[in-house]
């Protein structure tokens, strides 16, 4: 029997997908451009298990584009919080915008303008028309990455240019002119549950045959890992103000940068004293009944770690809102307004049994 050759890649990939592919996910029901596209975004650097339920409330709420433009973005990132890199919410949001504005609420049908869009690159494009419009476009997410890269066994890191250029050129062979909506899907499915960054289950696998990295035996070691940035530590004192009712006081963080328009307790420098953040927000007369110093606690982001140092601040009542702090009262779980897992995670503290005001 003869073996099988690298170009019949693309055939063996969708023969395997027939089987064992995904097929019951939320996003391939019901399929139209405007969920696949949802789906895409939310997917970029999210596994599906952890999207899925997102997916289905996002879409409850915002169940057509021209229905998420409309929306506030406040209510938008409300629907996102915790699914964690909010520029994805914010650049839906304003895509949705430019797509009523601009092309009368319809997604663009060419990978060229849905990439001009913002938070639409070149492989979110390509995925779009693919499973959206049926159209012949390569895909390169980081499961297809892994899996070319360990196919042919692709050298140099990742992210680098040349690797990167190689990588889409052997996508782009590789992609059928029929099925490309299929094959790309099965290109993720193929890395998200055989060809797995850790592990890899070899043995399973339809492109085993022509693997270069498993005729190696180096899979593991591909595709070789980003040179690894030293991770810097921040520290940020947050200032949790509760009331008697159970309300806590939030501010709107700046559009840009981490959690980028969410709303979160106030946060200063590790210097800034609790006497001297009440002095500051107008507080200094405010009828405080208990104060409660939390210990620190350690939230991971990508390229950094911040050190979180909570200060419960118990109010007999609820001032009016400083106006300086720009910010409002609101109850945990009565809100539509966008929190940050660290945010949620500090009011949830703030109004749970034993830490609020004693009666």
């Amino acid at each position: 029997m003869a073996t099988p050759a690298a170009s019949d890649l693309a055939p063996r990939l969708l023969a395997w997908w027939e089987v064992h592919g995904r097929k019951n996910l939320p996003w391939q029901r019901n399929r139209t451009p405007y969920r696949v596209w949802v789906a895409e975004v939310m997917l970029q650097q999210t596994q599906a298990a952890a999207v899925a339920p997102y997916f289905e409330r996002f879409l409850t709420r915002f169940p057509t584009l021209p229905v998420l433009a409309q929306a506030p973005l406040d209510e938008v990132l409300h629907l996102w919080s915790g699914l964690g890199y909010y520029a994805r919410a914010r650049n839906l949001h304003r895509a949705a915008q430019t797509v009523v504005d601009r092309h009368a609420g319809a997604l663009p049908r060419t990978q060229a303008e849905l990439s001009r869009l913002p938070g639409i690159g070149r492989s979110t494009a390509a995925a779009i028309v693919a499973q959206a419009f049926g159209a012949s476009a390569a895909i390169l997410d980081g499961n297809a990455k892994r899996v070319l890269a360990r196919h042919f066994r692709v050298q140099g890191p990742v992210s680098a240019s040349a690797t990167l250029r190689e990588l889409w050129a052997l996508a782009e062979r590789h992609t059928p002119r029929v099925r490309a909506g299929d094959y790309a899907q099965a290109m993720m499915d193929l890395g998200a549950t055989v060809c797995t960054r850790v592990r890899p289950s070899c043995p399973a696998c339809p492109l085993r045959e022509t693997c270069l990295a498993h005729r190696h035996g180096d899979a593991a070691n591909l595709p070789q890992p980003a040179k690894r940035r030293l991770r810097r530590l921040e520290r940020r004192r947050f200032f949790v103000l509760a009331d008697a009712a159970g309300a806590c006081f939030v501010t709107r963080r700046p559009p840009e940068g981490i959690w980028g328009g969410l709303w979160s307790p106030p946060e200063m420098d590790l210097s800034v004293t609790l006497a001297a953040f009440l002095q500051a927000a107008g507080l200094a007369d405010a009828p405080v009944a208990r104060i409660h110093a939390a210990p620190p606690f350690r939230h991971a982001f990508t390229h950094f770690d911040l050190e979180v140092t909570p200060v419960y601040v118990y109010l007999k009542i609820a001032p009016a809102p400083p106006s300086c702090l720009r910010g409002r009262w609101i109850r945990p779980g009565e809100h539509r307004l966008g929190l940050s897992a660290v945010a949620a995670k500090l009011l949830g503290a703030a109004s749970s049994q034993g830490l609020g005001i004693d009666p």
